[in-house]
């Protein structure tokens, strides 16, 4: 009898034990998400921060809107929410360290999209879903250190940054990068101009009888695009002949090029020719560059190219590179037939053609255009097509031509770099913008920066910032106020305001549509200051997450560098509860209109991102 009492006894222990096993590990499941899910999805503890601390959705929400209508501001029940702030966000996996949230292809794998490979769709943005959401900090990589500051970083970094040394074999023919122990080296070489993107430079403008073969051609060359730009040499050494290049690559079979590119000082953006416009209004650039850039032409009836004569102005140039401009095999001789033709029912001429190089150039006029023969291939663009209306907007085959306005003055009307900085472009008018609110922007900014600059000081040396991001741009105005530093401003225009990117790219500056209820396109670790006026007001009126944004930030901006936030009082409480939590320190909190409490004013508060130790 004693015995089958014990046995019993110890079933019913065994029971109770298994229960509660099951219980702390449902519990341990719940807390931390799919800890053991699919490959690559591995969270290192990284807890549904949005479940406990924000709202409950976050990048690539699609129903943000209707949940904005509903809720309060999540700034206005501030005073009185007694809810406890996180001690600290986890740190993501150390596998996570280059996550890219919108153009990660774990994503893609486990979400078993469906994407044509051929239409390189697979290289376009597609954001996580809130439930697949990293709500935790990306680590820095084992060793990381700050980056070497410009000019020096042109031709090197330090190699535990961005620990990735394929390309410096796999091209190692081409000089586009060499490893040389604790760095890796840029000897400013690339697939085409294995000597140096300098002479290959030189060489373009001797082809177009520019002065002093200096590209910029008197200043009426600012803006170029470069498609397929590797490690973006070619656009590093335009900065010193006063040329500002959007250097663009996907995050293809190169992985971190354009984290390389960035790490460099050089302005570089994630995108690829797809199915999607570029995200650049129309006559944007006065130059577009490709070489060796791989990429089929005359697929899909010549939409590639036509996207480029988009983003090009009345007498653009496209200079390129390729085998099938000068090669005399059969298969090279067929695709530049069939290319030359296209482009001359584009209206497009050659200006030059020399060796390896061809140069096109675009009407200046819709006079060639008015005058092909019915029917000719690719057709016109609709009339009610805005060729400015680009965020996730499908590309199309056909020709855009130029406003009326523009047609009659034969050209965009711009003044040549840098007085183009500062005089209102023509552009204005479309978004019924007078030239004094413009010259009065650009004076408030200028001293707005001012002051943004003194309140820096203490922290930074001369040399201290390169790369920055202006997450609210407007007209521009804030990045126009540091033309005198060497810095380059990646300027964001949000893409549900109004789209004044193009009055941005008409005074010679670069920049981007984006929704910052999105990740950004960019590498982690790439901008060493962020600016953000009223993007945190902006966001929290569309409900979106507001912390969802400070882990974006946090991913996006080097170890020490600096954010400034220019809001309302109640956002600056906001974020000042999440700064032991994101290992951020306060710097300076002043009034933006001093003798002023309201809470409709701004306050500026200026953050700096503390070094986390890796080794």
């Amino acid at each position: 009898m004693m015995r089958g009492r014990s046995d019993a006894s110890q079933s019913k222990n065994l029971v109770v034990i298994l229960c509660g096993t099951v219980i702390v590990l449902g519990f341990l499941f719940l807390y931390y998400g799919s800890f053991f899910g699919p490959k690559g999805q591995h969270r290192s503890g990284a807890l549904e921060i949005g479940s406990k601390f924000s709202r409950p959705f976050g990048w690539g929400s699609e129903d943000d809107g209707e949940v904005g209508k509903l809720e309060e501001s999540i700034f206005a029940l501030e005073e009185g929410d007694k809810t406890s702030r996180p001690k600290h966000f986890p740190v993501c996996d150390d596998r996570h360290s280059e996550l890219i949230p919108c153009l990660d292809r774990n994503l893609i794998y486990q979400t078993r999209l469906k994407l044509d490979l051929n239409l390189m769709e697979h290289y376009e943005r597609h954001c996580p879903q809130p439930e697949r959401r990293y709500n935790c900090l990306i680590p820095p990589p084992p060793g990381y250190k700050v980056p070497i500051k410009w000019p020096k970083s042109r031709d090197e970094v330090w190699k535990p940054n961005i620990p990735h040394t394929h390309l410096a074999h796999e091209k190692s023919d081409q000089n586009w990068m060499i490893d040389a122990g604790e760095k890796i080296k840029f000897p400013g070489g690339g697939t085409h101009f294995h000597y140096g993107a300098d002479k290959y430079i030189s060489l373009i403008a001797n082809m177009l009888n520019f002065t002093n073969d200096n590209l910029n051609n008197e200043g009426r060359i600012r803006t170029v695009l470069d498609i397929g730009c590797g490690v973006a040499s070619f656009g590093g050494y335009l900065l010193s002949s006063d040329i500002i290049a959007m250097s663009l690559a996907p995050n293809d079979v190169h992985q971190n090029q354009i984290q390389f590119a960035l790490e460099r000082g050089i302005p570089a953006y994630l995108g690829v020719l797809g199915t999607k416009r570029l995200p650049y209004p129309s006559r944007s650039f006065e130059f577009a560059h490709c070489s060796r850039c791989r990429i089929d032409w005359l697929q899909r009836d010549g939409i590639l190219l036509l996207e480029v004569d988009r983003l090009l102005r009345p007498g653009g140039y496209f200079a390129y590179s390729s085998p099938e401009a000068y090669a005399q095999d059969e298969e090279d001789l067929k695709i530049w037939k069939e290319m030359s033709a296209l482009v001359e029912r584009m209206c497009w001429k050659i200006a030059a053609k020399k060796n390896q190089t061809v140069i096109w150039v675009k009407p200046l006029t819709n006079d060639c255009y008015m005058n092909r023969e019915p029917g000719t291939q690719p057709p016109l663009c609709r009339t009610d097509d805005d060729p400015d209306v680009v965020w996730g907007v499908p590309m199309e085959a056909c020709i855009t031509t130029y406003p009326e306005e523009m047609h009659r003055s034969r050209g965009s009307g711009l003044a040549p770099w840098p007085a183009r900085l500062t005089s209102p472009p023509p552009r204005l008018t479309d978004l019924d913008i007078s030239n004094e609110m413009f010259e009065k922007d650009t004076d408030m900014w200028q001293q707005r920066v001012e002051s943004y600059w003194s309140l820096l000081n203490p922290k930074i040396k001369s040399d201290g910032l390169r790369n920055i991001m202006d997450m609210k741009a407007n007209m521009g105005s804030f990045a126009a106020a540091l033309k005198d530093k060497d810095v380059w401003v990646m300027n964001v225009v949000p893409e549900e305001g109004p789209n004044t990117l193009k009055i941005i790219y008409d005074r010679g500056l670069i920049g981007t549509l984006h929704d910052w209820c999105e990740a950004f396109s960019t590498y982690p670790r790439t901008y060493d200051l962020l600016h953000a006026w009223t993007v945190f007001s902006d966001l929290d009126k569309r409900g979106c997450s507001a912390e969802d944004l400070l882990i974006e930030i946090d991913r996006i901006l080097r170890p020490t560098g600096f954010v400034i936030v220019r809001d309302r009082r109640p956002v600056i409480k906001f974020i000042k509860k999440y700064l032991k939590a994101l290992h951020w320190e306060s710097i300076a909190v002043v009034d933006a209109e001093p003798n002023s409490d309201s809470d409709d004013n701004e306050m500026v508060f200026v953050i700096q991102k503390k070094m986390r130790h890796t080794d």
